[in-house]
């Protein structure tokens, strides 16, 4: 397989392409990471073969607190409709990649976090992103955000009772989750360590909350990753055709 060279925007250091990070390297792609929390600058996007945005504590909204999410919303947007740049987007990217395109991006009614189910749309069935996958699909979902409003253009591809618009796709180029397919074994713990993230463990889960989340993720953790490498293929093989 010809070689890739992947731009990931991090903007987290233990919010990494996880599971993912094994694909790319069994494909033999480069990957380059910019942290954008830590200041660090968005380069040439002509230089990269595709964008992947991954997740973070901070929401789109929040400017001000986090300047660099100007500058990022802008690159995204030059990368998926000028630059015709394949894209991954992963929770709060699948919210960058919307707001980027105008969509309402705001504060969840309900928070989910934890394991939940979703299901495809209509659209969902037909999309080649999502093949292979089952209509319903056991989740890691950890988000008080979301989208509210589907951006012109774009294809929604999954949802769940709390959340309508789970999955996006725009074209044969840039796919996003609202939910989490990149988790391992050290997901859960890793994450915890985040404040934001603990609060919002144990606001939703309860007490143990950690625990708890652990075991489940670990019971399904094969079946996570086995689902993680089929919308992996299907991305790499729809955006490189």
């Amino acid at each position: 397989m010809a070689q890739y060279s992947i731009l990931i925007f991090q903007h987290l250091n233990i919010e990494h392409p996880g599971v993912f990070r094994d694909f790319f390297k069994n494909d033999g792609f480069e990957t380059h990471t910019v942290e954008l929390d830590e200041g660090a600058n968005i380069p040439d996007l002509k230089n990269f073969d595709a964008l992947w945005v991954m997740g973070g504590p901070m929401d789109v909204w929040e400017k001000e607190k986090y300047p660099w999410i100007i500058k990022e919303t802008s690159a995204i947007r030059r990368a998926v409709e000028d630059l015709s740049m394949p894209f991954m987007g992963i929770c709060l990217g699948h919210q960058l990649l919307a707001h980027a395109f105008g969509a309402e991006v705001g504060p969840s009614d309900k928070a989910e976090v934890g394991l939940m189910q979703v299901r495809k749309t209509l659209a969902g069935t037909k999309s080649r992103f999502l093949l292979g996958l089952p209509n319903i699909m056991d989740t890691l979902q950890w988000h008080s955000a979301e989208v509210k409003t589907i951006p012109e253009g774009f294809s929604v591809l999954a949802e769940s009772e709390k959340c309508s618009i789970q999955s996006l796709s725009f074209g044969q180029k840039a796919f996003s989750i609202q939910y989490h397919q990149e988790i391992t074994q050290s997901t859960i713990f890793d994450w915890s360590r985040i404040p934001e993230y603990q609060k919002s463990l144990e606001e939703n889960i309860g007490k143990n909350a950690v625990e708890k989340l652990t075991k489940d993720v670990s019971e399904k953790i094969d079946g996570f990753n086995y689902s993680a490498e089929l919308v992996y293929k299907n991305w790499k093989s729809i955006v490189f055709e």
